[in-house]
């Protein structure tokens, strides 16, 4: 089943983990929406910015830090909305998690490529 992912953090560097969870996403069917900071191409997708309003996301994949989370958190709970938000390594934050609970929001701490790999995205 494709889940809409928006992937929060995402770069046209091919060795970052943005831009290979984006590229294994579609790979494996989800439909995958890349934003960013700077315009640019991963494979055939533009990188979106400017906090784009996207319907029906089911789960946002966080490449973005904890010390720079703070400006997306209304883009996040009460634009975007999604069902769930993966905190992959090193953007885990105490204070998203809670303020996504308090919204319904699913949280997990993992790494989109990993729950991939395993087919248990």
């Amino acid at each position: 089943m494709s889940k809409r992912t928006l992937i929060l953090g995402a770069s046209a560097n091919s060795e970052r983990y943005a831009f290979k969870a984006t590229t294994m996403l579609s790979e494996h069917g989800h439909d995958v929406f890349p934003v960013g900071l700077r315009a640019g191409k991963i494979g055939e997708q533009n990188i979106l910015t400017d906090f784009p309003k996207i319907k029906n996301i089911d789960t946002i994949s966080l490449y973005v830090g904890p010390k720079n989370q703070p400006v997306y958190y209304d883009y996040i709970l009460n634009v975007i909305t999604p069902k769930r938000i993966i905190f992959n390594p090193g953007t885990e934050s105490e204070k998203l998690v809670n303020l996504a609970g308090k919204k319904g929001i699913q949280t997990e701490e993992a790494c989109t490529l990993v729950l991939l790999s395993l087919g248990s995205y």
